[in-house]
């Protein structure tokens, strides 16, 4: 089981600089450095609201470890303006510079508006052409409840395309589980029980350190991604590095910075 553990954003609060290095072999390192110097994945979101140069991404995969990798949020344009129907170019446009990102580019998440409801023709279409244009990993995130089915979830693993486990789950209790394609499994933790703000405690952290082995055990996936979301307060940050040296097996600083 290959793991992955980081937050959304790169952003590192002053509170826990302690726990992540401040230099490089150039000499004083960049945000981003300073992060995946301790984590090896990232969650880009601001790709969501605009677009980056394909010379961006090069320099980002340029300045970060062999095994780093980044987790790549599609476009509103895609999902929320055009809701998955006549994409193509929206699609494209993304994929030529997002793949500037080469071997470090991990899955491409997916995230549906709450009212977007499944319809098979559309996403069928949707598909064919998301795998036209990219053959890596895909992780989707429904928020409407037609999209949590046996069927829907047989039509994602004919795509190869993972279902997002999400905390809090809202509606179906399958949110909180992963789905569809069971390659790769993919876990968001907005925090529980106020979305953004609240801190995963060492009890919560443990649950989902022992609900992440159980998966292992059963063999449910070949590459776990787990991303905090509780950004709001700076919690993401130091609950990664805790999950991260708990699935690591290393003798991490298992606090906020004590």
């Amino acid at each position: 089981m290959a793991y992955f553990v980081g937050t959304a954003g790169w952003t590192v609060p002053k509170q826990h600089l302690a726990l992540f290095s401040s230099s490089s072999e150039g000499g004083k390192c960049s945000h981003l450095e300073r992060y995946a110097s301790r984590l090896r994945c990232v969650e880009i979101n601001s790709s969501f609201h605009r677009p980056h140069r394909r010379s961006t991404w090069e320099r980002w995969a340029a300045t970060t470890p062999a095994n780093f990798r980044f987790a790549v949020k599609a476009p509103k344009t895609v999902t929320h303006t055009a809701k998955l129907e006549n994409a193509g170019n929206a699609l494209l446009q993304f994929f030529e510079a997002v793949h500037g990102l080469g071997d470090k580019l991990g899955p491409v998440l997916l995230q549906l508006p709450p009212k977007l409801s499944f319809d098979e023709g559309i996403a069928r279409e949707f598909f064919n052409t998301l795998r036209e244009l990219h053959s890596g990993n895909v992780v989707l995130e429904p928020r409407h409840e037609s999209w949590f089915s046996a069927p829907v979830d047989r039509l994602l693993r004919s795509y190869e395309i993972a279902r997002v486990a999400a905390d809090p789950p809202r509606g179906s209790e399958l949110v909180a589980r992963p789905g569809g394609w069971s390659g790769l499994a993919y876990w968001r933790l907005h925090g529980t029980p106020h979305t953004y703000y609240s801190d995963y405690g060492e009890d919560s952290l443990r649950r989902i350190e022992e609900q992440l082995r159980r998966c292992e055990a059963s063999s449910y996936s070949k590459e776990t991604w787990v991303v905090f979301d509780n950004t709001a307060l700076g919690h993401a940050t130091a609950n990664a590095v805790w999950l991260d040296g708990a699935l690591q097996d290393t003798d991490v600083l298992k606090s906020g910075g004590e």
